[in-house]
């Protein structure tokens, strides 16, 4: 795994063993190549951030800073050892439930792009796990009003209603879809 562009672009990072599932190459270049000039000057948050991919990738491309969140302590660590052989500036870790962080840690209005890779909503637990994410007040409320939710699910299955958010636009790479959403007024 690599950063594809911007000041870090090229440099391999680590990826967590078994603990997640790494967005591709393939589908971090056609995201970024999406968002465009929203990138930058952004202020990032990376939810489910595993190896911190995406939030680095936009560092990388030019965002003003990056919190990356993640539960997982090995997790955690290789996000710190990635931003340190990126030598990219701006990133800050959080080793938090997600929940916890959003109610506890966010201020209104504070990302302009905010990245969530949750688990895929194979079972139960999972969907729950994604249909809390979109139906939690404190993430909206978290994010700029021009602001973008970036969101990774499982392509087979349908991202769950919420009347937080509205699909701004939708793309599937393989097993991976990718929504763009943008808060309800």
């Amino acid at each position: 795994m690599r950063i594809i562009a911007g000041t870090a672009g090229s440099q391999p990072i680590k990826v967590p063993r078994n603990l997640t599932r790494p967005t591709t190459d393939r589908v971090r270049e056609a995201l970024f190549s999406s968002l465009g000039e929203k990138v930058i000057e952004a202020r990032v948050l990376d939810l489910f951030a595993g190896s911190g991919s995406l939030g680095i990738e936009a560092l990388s491309r030019g965002a003003a800073s990056a919190i990356f969140v993640d539960s997982s302590e090995e997790a955690c660590r290789i996000i710190s050892e990635n931003l340190r052989k990126t030598c990219l500036n701006g990133g800050k870790v959080q080793k938090r439930n997600i929940s916890a962080f959003l109610s506890f840690s966010t201020t209104q209005k504070s990302f302009d792009l905010v990245f969530a890779d949750p688990p895929y909503a194979r079972d139960e637990e999972t969907a729950a796990q994604l249909e809390d994410l979109l139906k939690n007040a404190a993430l909206q409320r978290a994010i700029s009003p021009q602001g973008i939710l970036v969101m990774e699910s499982f392509a087979k299955t349908p991202l769950p209603d919420s009347p937080l958010w509205e699909v701004a636009k939708e793309k599937t790479y393989g097993k991976t879809r990718v929504s763009f959403l943008t808060p309800q007024s």
